[in-house]
């Protein structure tokens, strides 16, 4: 007979929570700890009262046929909705039209919906800042900042987190600390502004190659976003580059918004009549590692995220399932 093994998945954003959806559709048991009050991770969304904005990972795209088929299931259940909003480049001085036939997706109504969707079947455990793994005679425990040791051991960890924080874990695994050890992550800072008004720009969306942004959206133009009867009519989001993040992530939040608002503002934006700001500490690679997962049959222990997989959502998704196959075949039979 089997034995039914327990898994303890480290981090709720896309690639922690497909490796943990497909180890339970195998019949493992598994427990997700997530240090923040919901799961999504990077895909995020900010929502306050009168308002919404996806302040994290934009949109979606697909070209992975498993990633694919998964996407199809989302838009047949109302989840996800392709994003036909009118894209532009600039590099500062010349504004054109993005010459692209990708196709965008977006969760509806925001942006973490694919993500809490595949969260309501698995145990999460929420609010808990996962500070130490330790493993005993193949027998693993994890402690959180929180609450302390978590009572149930595991046969088997996966760490689904950014590069650093993986390091920081993996004081036991020489090999897995000097991979994540290789990776830069870089912050960046993030401006949502709130209009009562519409601002009347040609583009939906605009990337941006020159000066502190690097993207900036109408995330109102998104599928679902506005909210009913709310005095806000429109929201745009600005990303700042990661080579200014990082160069500017010690700043105060009041003198950064007033940079992004001045870039924004010679690129036709105007004065909003809010802004919201949030630091992303890890946010994206300057160079991505390609080989998709790694897992440790001996010490029983997974590494997979968006870092090691070329970026983006739909190469966190990859890697969490593909590293679930490795750990599903590697245990057949149990």
């Amino acid at each position: 007979m089997a034995i039914v093994k327990n898994i303890a998945v480290i981090g709720a954003g896309m690639a922690g929570l497909a490796c943990s959806q497909a180890l339970q559709q195998a019949g493992f048991l598994v427990t997700v700890f997530e240090k923040s009050r919901g799961p999504s991770g990077r895909v995020s969304t900010r929502s306050t009262e009168g308002w919404q904005c996806d302040h994290g990972a934009q949109y979606f795209t697909v070209s992975e046929p498993a990633f694919a088929s998964q996407v199809q299931k989302w838009v047949q259940a109302g989840l996800v909705a392709e994003w036909n909003g009118r894209l532009y480049e600039t590099d500062g001085h010349r504004l054109q039209q993005k010459q692209t036939d990708k196709k965008r997706y977006v969760g509806v109504p925001k942006n973490t919906v694919p993500a809490r969707q595949m969260a309501e079947a698995l145990p999460v455990e929420l609010e808990q800042t996962i500070d130490a793994i330790t493993v005993d005679q193949g027998q693993w425990r994890v402690r959180s900042k929180e609450h302390g040791v978590y009572p149930q051991v595991f046969d088997k960890v996966v760490l689904a987190i950014p590069a650093p924080q993986a390091k920081a874990l993996l004081t036991g695994h020489d090999a897995f600390k000097a991979l994540a050890e290789g990776v830069q992550m870089r912050g960046c800072w993030t401006l949502m502004a709130c209009y009562s008004r519409s601002l009347d720009l040609p583009f939906d969306g605009l990337f941006v190659n020159n000066g502190p942004l690097s993207w900036l959206a109408r995330d109102s133009s998104k599928p679902g976003r506005l909210v009913q009867g709310s005095a806000v009519k429109e929201v745009w989001v600005l990303h700042a580059s990661g080579e200014w993040s990082e160069a500017n992530l010690e700043r105060a939040p009041e003198a950064v918004a007033e940079d992004l608002l001045a870039a924004f503002k010679a690129l036709g934006g105007e004065t909003p009549d809010s802004v919201s700001m949030h630091r992303w500490r890890y946010a994206d690679c300057p160079q991505y590692l390609h080989q998709g997962y790694a897992w440790d049959a001996t010490q029983q222990l997974g590494l997979c995220g968006d870092w090691l997989n070329g970026g983006k959502v739909q190469g966190a998704w990859m890697s969490g399932l593909r590293l679930a196959e490795a750990m599903i075949q590697a245990c057949e039979p149990c």
